[in-house]
């Protein structure tokens, strides 16, 4: 059983669900830094406004204080316990299903005759391009996934999609209404389109540069806060337990 507080740091809506959430389940908010609180909740990933924030709020906590988040890298932390999300693999499977359902969302209202046919291309096979290649083939989408590794692309034909190298989606690119990536390095340097195709980042360093693009990352606290909310309670409640076992 779990007992200290929790200081929830509410900076998006997620956050608020999450505390939320904690609080139904018997746990201790506080959404105000003091001596008694025993863990901190940030933001998922934590420091967008840099060390300066981070510095800010430790200055009112006790040393002991766990802190957890995601990207939990920064070099004031080295003294403190911390518990970082993102190298969660349970975390990460379940926020990347997230993401990608928010991702075909945006597709379907962006596109007037759906996705029914609609040639997709994905750029990456990871865990949220896996789970994009399942929900746009269950859409009747017609997918193509570009992946580094010659077993991922064989994976991707058994799976009834097209698997095709970088270079190819390089050249093929403009062949493609919906073009979707989760590659966080420059993949498509130059990327040309249709006039008319849908173009989503999805990653969290840009890997494409064109016109139209849209920048889609961090959709499951903005398009889904409930689900992600709930997904940070669960997901915070089971670390923190596992780490006082």
């Amino acid at each position: 059983m779990f007992h200290g507080t929790i200081l929830c740091v509410q900076r998006n809506e997620a956050i608020r669900r999450a505390a939320q959430k904690l609080a139904e389940m018997g746990l201790h908010i506080t959404y105000t830094a003091a001596p008694d609180v025993t863990h901190m909740l940030l933001p998922i990933p934590s420091f967008p406004t840099g060390d300066e924030y981070l510095a800010h709020i430790l200055a009112d906590l006790p040393d002991d204080v766990i802190v957890s988040g995601g990207n939990l890298n920064s070099p004031l932390l080295t003294a403190y316990h911390t518990i970082d999300f993102l190298q969660d693999p349970d975390y990460l499977a379940e926020n990347a299903a997230i993401t990608a359902k928010c991702a075909v969302q945006i597709v379907e209202e962006k596109l007037s005759d759906g996705l029914q046919d609609c040639s997709v291309l994905v750029l990456g096979w990871g865990r949220i391009g896996k789970c994009l290649c399942r929900l746009l083939q269950q859409a009747g989408a017609d997918v193509a996934c570009a992946a580094r590794k010659g077993s991922d692309r064989a994976m991707l034909h058994a799976l009834g999609c097209r698997g095709i190298t970088i270079e190819e989606a390089r050249l093929e690119a403009s062949r493609y209404r919906v073009i979707l990536n989760t590659i966080p390095a420059m993949v498509l340097p130059v990327l040309t389109t249709q006039p008319e195709a849908v173009i989503l980042e999805l990653a969290s360093k840009p890997g494409m540069c064109g016109d139209h693009i849209v920048d889609a990352r961090g959709l499951p606290g903005k398009m889904a806060p409930a689900e992600s909310g709930e997904l940070i309670a669960r997901t915070f409640l089971r670390l923190v337990l596992e780490k006082e076992a």
